[in-house]
């Protein structure tokens, strides 16, 4: 309540009327418009624009001898200054701003090419302050070096200093709300279950699919083994795989429940710890996650073969950024894990994985 009151009964910065000629370093109160026949009609200064010197001969030709003006007292800030300092709060690692805020709102950026982290329940907070505003992207969007992440600024033109500090401070304490890890190139290798395929019934459609979407990310299917459906043998070519310095194992298909499904024993006999095993997340409710010494191993189901984005498109991004998946990092993607399955396919630009 004592915030709410305090909302309600902020500083007023009150517009005065002064000359021209001492406006200079003052705040105008309102946009000065300028109209130029048959060439430009809008604004020539706008509001919360601080008069200079140079400007003042400018502003007589618009016919400007009066201006209202905003003055800033003691124990506020102009809506750029306030965005500035939230900005600095708001950046963590890889995470920028340009330092030239406009209008009171300043965006932040990517500075590499990675997955955007965001502490969520930080930029709640951060929302909940008065008279301040950040809005952004999605957790575990995946991001290029330059891209807007999230943007944020001062909703009125002179802001209370005690929520500017408010604001900061919650954005410190978090250690910058936005972050972005980047992408490793990891080496990949790939092991291609399935007898229909190892003994040449039918051909392979998994490696031109897992080659393509690894080279969206800069990293190379370095290694392509075919597997009869036998555990020993898809274990064995698991562990010398990792053994060839390997960085990422993808076990295509073989992840069902038919009997001769068995990659998924193959990878937990070659002695994977963290096993996860089924998402919440259509297609791709038979994903698989674990690791191998050390190595992470994704086993994917058959949906990656027919549809354009599943859980494997999901996953890969965080587990090129370094992430280790857990059983709950799964069960968190049943928030928006259904694909709709669109006549036409706009991944990533859809609800999916949001």
């Amino acid at each position: 309540m004592a915030r709410e009151a305090a909302a309600k009964n902020k500083f007023s910065s009150m517009a005065e009327i002064i000359p021209v000629e001492e406006a200079v370093g003052k705040v105008l109160a309102h946009d000065i418009t300028e109209i130029r026949p048959g060439q430009y009609k809008g604004p020539a200064f706008k509001k919360g624009h601080i008069v200079r010197e140079e400007e003042l001969e400018h502003l007589r030709r618009l016919g400007k001898e009066h201006l209202f003006v905003l003055h800033i007292s003691e124990g506020e800030y102009h809506e750029d200054d306030a965005a500035l300092m939230m900005a600095d709060a708001l950046c963590g690692r890889n995470v920028e701003h340009d330092g030239n805020p406009a209008e009171g709102k300043i965006a932040l950026k990517a500075s590499v090419t990675g997955l955007l982290k965001i502490n969520v329940e930080a930029l709640i907070e951060f929302n909940m302050v008065p008279d301040v505003m950040c809005s952004a992207r999605h957790n575990n969007d995946v991001v290029r070096k330059g891209d807007i992440v999230a943007g944020t600024r001062a909703i009125p033109l002179v802001i209370r200093e005690e929520f500017v500090n408010e604001a900061v401070a919650v954005g410190k304490k978090a250690g910058g709300i936005f972050s972005v890890k980047e992408f490793s190139r990891m080496k990949a290798g790939a092991v291609i279950t399935g007898n229909e395929v190892f003994y040449g019934r039918i051909n392979d459609k998994f490696a031109p699919i897992l080659r393509k979407k690894l080279a969206g990310f800069d990293c190379r299917l370095e290694e392509i083994s075919f597997c009869p459906d036998d555990k020993d043998i898809i274990r064995n070519t698991i562990l010398g795989y990792i053994e060839k310095g390997i960085q990422l194992v993808l076990v295509a298909g073989g992840m069902s429940v038919d009997p001769d499904d068995v990659s998924r024993v193959a990878i937990n006999d070659a002695g994977a710890t963290d096993l996860a095993y089924g998402s919440p997340v259509l297609p791709g409710a038979m994903f698989l996650y674990a690791q191998v010494k050390g190595v992470p191993v994704m086993g994917l189901p058959a949906c990656v073969l027919y549809y354009k984005a599943t859980v494997f498109d999901l996953m890969l991004p965080r587990v090129l950024a370094g992430e280790r998946i857990t059983r709950r990092d799964l069960a968190e993607m049943a928030h928006g894990g259904m694909c709709l399955n669109c006549e036409k396919c706009h991944y990533p630009v859809c609800p999916f994985g949001k």
